[in-house]
């Protein structure tokens, strides 16, 4: 296992810093996390901060857009977690709804849909309220509109009824 540095040049952190960019899009937040784990200097923050922006290493809207494809398709997080989750790494308003841009209103009433369903049909609840309850609030844990996530399960349930 290779050990870690102590102390980094300001091209060693250039390049070391180059390398953990390419590797997955990276926002601001986490490279400056990265640079104070290197304990670099104010100043060579910046000038490396500057490199990496001028080289298109780090760029934001890039970085919102891959990370709510990401979640979207993977993780299958709805619109709101995902404008949190981007909002907690200081991702101007902007670069979210670039990134959230990045998920087809169709797609996402199909996904919707379809981990609703797989959830209401895993829920083993006698009584109807109880169930549509736990599956509500798992779908809003899971980022999906309020408004959206009663619609299916109205749906749902008038499914199962009929």
């Amino acid at each position: 296992m290779q050990k870690k540095k102590l102390t980094y040049t300001v091209e060693e952190a250039k390049r070391a810093l180059e390398h953990y960019c390419v590797y997955q899009d990276r926002c601001h937040q986490e490279v400056e996390k990265k640079l104070r784990e290197m304990k670099m200097i104010p100043q060579a923050c910046e000038v490396i901060l500057l490199h990496l922006m001028e080289h298109d290493f780090l760029n934001e809207e890039r970085f919102a857009r891959s990370f709510a494809r990401g979640k979207f398709r993977i993780k299958k997080y709805g619109q709101k977690r995902i404008e949190m989750e981007l909002k907690q790494r200081d991702i101007s308003s902007y670069n979210i709804k670039a990134g959230l841009s990045e998920i087809s209103s169709e797609e996402y009433i199909l996904v919707l849909n379809e981990i609703s369903r797989k959830k209401f049909e895993s829920v083993h609840e006698g009584n109807i309220l109880k169930k549509r309850k736990k599956v509500a609030d798992y779908l809003l844990r899971k980022g999906y509109e309020s408004n959206k996530v009663y619609e299916v399960l109205r749906e749902l349930e008038s499914e199962n009824n009929s």
